[in-house]
């Protein structure tokens, strides 16, 4: 079995990663473990939003016509409950309430999610995942 991700995304979030590419270049995602907004992924210019040495990293996003990956990072604690899942990012109309890039768009950023089958979850728990301090 190959190896699983943890994120991906629809290709309604690669449209608006596309737009938002040619406005604010490079761009990394955060989903923290605050309330409401808190807990959507929110998007940031690369290099504007500091990640933490307890942040956990679940991927890199490969966009078509976006050179640079995209960066996927989790609060610590946040990863607690989301680690057995599968995390797909989709975008739907509506404002966020939070500081992310899309909002002016009338979109935001939306995070669905289904477990990992056992296999795949066999594989996932003997890897750990990459800290803000292993990076930074």
């Amino acid at each position: 079995m190959e190896f699983p991700s943890r994120v991906e995304l629809t290709s309604a979030a690669e449209d608006l990663l596309r737009t938002l590419y040619k406005t604010h270049g490079p761009m990394m995602f955060h989903q923290s473990g605050g309330c409401c907004d808190g807990s959507s992924p929110m998007c940031y210019p690369a290099g504007e939003f500091r990640v933490g040495g307890q942040d956990v990293k679940l991927g890199d996003l490969k966009v078509a016509g976006i050179q640079e990956l995209i960066g996927f990072w989790m609060s610590a604690s946040q990863f607690e409950y989301w680690k057995h899942t599968h995390l797909t990012i989709d975008v739907v109309d509506g404002r966020g309430g939070g500081f992310s890039i899309e909002s002016p768009e009338g979109k935001r950023f939306l995070t669905r999610s289904r477990l990992f089958s056992d296999q795949e979850w066999e594989i996932l728990e003997k890897s750990p995942v990459p800290t803000g301090r292993e990076i930074n």
